[in-house]
């Protein structure tokens, strides 16, 4: 979600209920909360494999 998205759904009322069916959305806090929980997850997934390197250390310099 971007932000226009969480702007649109904060001007939508809460609870909308027609011909006896009730639909109810989802906090603002909570939309906000997941929205982070996603791009947390994608955060992750694109730095998959970068975690830590191993590498052999060798003096530049030396003559053996």
């Amino acid at each position: 979600m971007d932000a226009a998205t969480l702007a649109q759904q904060a001007t939508k009322p809460k609870v909308v209920e027609v011909d006896g069916q009730r639909v109810e959305q989802h906090s603002l806090p909570d939309q906000i909360a997941f929205d982070r929980y996603l791009k947390s997850k994608e955060a992750a997934e694109s730095r998959r494999g970068i975690g830590f390197r191993l590498a052999k250390m060798e003096a530049g310099g030396a003559i053996r």
